[in-house]
């Protein structure tokens, strides 16, 4: 029998079978997929068979099927391990703000390369806008410029408002959407908003830190009323590149991409190489300086992994 994961809690697994019902299960033994070693070898958005042929209450999965794409992260728990936030993703809607946590444009680069990586095409919702003062709203017109000039689709948001919050539901009908962000960005106000029924604990920002307080505990997914679904995830504070090599990084900046291939070495890595197309771009102002310094800075975290 085939289904699709919902929900996973490290021990047990919901899966929504093909004939529509929710059930419980485990894994049987331990799963090595595709040779990538993984802190949770199962992710909200696999699909898997499994055997009920000891009842209802010894349910046991028994092979994960081939992934089309996922996100995936540096593990909190082990750093040697990476960790799958979700699976089978038609897109992902990263929730982002200047205000009440502040999202920095380092954190929304390490994720688009990472969505880049695994072909998951990325949406950023600017949400909390009707917060914004005078500097807020400057960075966001510039965030919104940047971003939309690489090929990135970008949105503002407010539940308070309401300010596009249409638009942005509309985005999720009939696809798998991964909504991630840090903690306290507003991802559970708007899966309130949209799915009312499901009634997801909320937050206020922490005062002393200006960081969001988890809500969600572990991933989950939730069916639309108007079709597709939505898989809500707790928030992360940093994110970890996995599995992508130093040399890999620059093919994940669109911007950069283009021009890889008019550098004068093959392995160039765009710091100090001569006659290099990227550097050549950033000095002009073809490709934003503050994306070229988040890119160094991504290197150099890499560094300090080894």
């Amino acid at each position: 029998m085939k289904g699709r994961i919902y929900k996973s809690t490290g021990n047990w697994y919901r899966i929504k079978s093909e004939d529509g019902n929710f059930i419980n299960a485990r894994l049987k033994g331990k799963f090595k997929i595709d040779d990538i070693t993984s802190s949770n070898p199962i992710a909200v958005g696999d699909y898997v068979e499994y055997s009920a042929n000891d009842g209802a209450e010894n349910i046991v999965i028994t092979e994960i099927l081939k992934r089309e794409n996922y996100i995936n992260r540096i593990s909190p728990a082990n750093r040697n391990q990476h960790h799958i936030i979700a699976s089978n993703l038609d897109q992902s809607l990263l929730f982002a703000s200047f205000r009440e946590p502040k999202t920095s444009l380092g954190f929304i680069d390490r994720f688009l390369v990472t969505a880049e990586a695994y072909h998951v095409p990325a949406i950023i919702v600017f949400n909390k806008v009707d917060l914004y003062k005078e500097k807020e709203l400057a960075k966001l017109e510039m965030a919104e410029e940047l971003y939309s000039e690489i090929g990135y689709r970008v949105l503002r948001m407010s539940i308070k408002s309401g300010e596009g919050l249409a638009e942005v539901s509309e985005l999720l009908k009939n696809k798998t959407t991964l909504l991630t962000g840090h903690s306290g960005v507003g991802k559970s106000s708007f899966i309130n908003y949209i799915l009312p029924d499901i009634n997801l604990k909320t937050k206020e920002v922490s005062n002393w830190s200006g960081k969001g307080l988890h809500t969600t505990t572990f991933a989950e997914m939730y069916d639309l009323p108007a079709g597709g679904s939505i898989i809500d995830t707790p928030g992360i504070r940093e994110l970890g590149l996995a599995d992508i090599a130093a040399g890999e990084v620059s093919h994940y900046y669109p911007e950069m991409r283009e021009l890889i291939h008019f550098c004068r070495f093959n392995n160039c890595i765009h710091t100090d190489e001569l006659d290099c197309a990227v550097k050549d771009a950033v000095a002009t102002g073809k490709i934003h300086e503050e994306r070229y310094i988040n890119y160094l800075k991504i290197l150099e975290s890499m560094n300090k992994q080894v």
